[in-house]
């Protein structure tokens, strides 16, 4: 759950928990899914106590960050990799009491690839525990915010950083 920077520091606020007794201030913004999945907005206002300012308002995820910084929504459900966390006064409020479980990327190969070319086992083993959320963010944000990068470049500008381009 991500909030404005600003109103963190207002409020010293850091956690889901702490956010609790002033949600009935905020209106919050979500994605359709999230707003409708047992083990999204329902489950989290219960496990929180959370009770907003209306009713959340349901909206293309691409918008969700723009209604938050123009001060149209107070709260969103983002993503802690999304681009524009690296680049804006945003706080992502942390999971206290451990609602959601950690999602973590894992690579999915076909067995038939692996054996046909087992140096792909390798180079995604040398990558394992290299990407770090902040790092994600970065990446993200130099593909889909200001500049527009080529995800190829921006990856191998990654994979040097770290010394393992090949």
């Amino acid at each position: 759950m991500v909030i404005r920077g600003e109103d963190a520091r207002r409020l010293k606020i850091h956690t889901l928990s702490e956010s609790a007794p002033y949600a009935s201030q905020w209106r919050a913004g979500f994605g359709y899914e999230f707003s409708e999945r047992p083990d999204g907005y329902p489950g989290l206002a219960a496990k929180y106590n959370l009770h907003f300012n209306g009713q959340p308002t349901i909206m293309d995820l691409g918008l969700m960050y723009r209604a938050l910084l123009g001060k149209q929504v107070d709260i969103v459900a983002g993503n802690s990799t999304d681009g524009i966390l690296a680049a804006r006064d945003l706080t992502i409020l942390e999971d206290d009491r451990h609602y959601f479980p950690p999602y973590e990327a894992v690579p999915v190969v076909r067995h038939e690839t692996l054996q046909q070319h087992p140096e792909v086992r390798a180079a995604i083993s040398e990558l394992a525990g290299k990407i770090s959320d902040a790092e994600m963010q970065k990446m993200n944000y130099s593909v889909e915010g200001g500049s527009h990068q080529d995800i190829a470049t921006v990856v191998h500008a990654f994979l040097h950083d770290k010394g393992i381009d090949k």
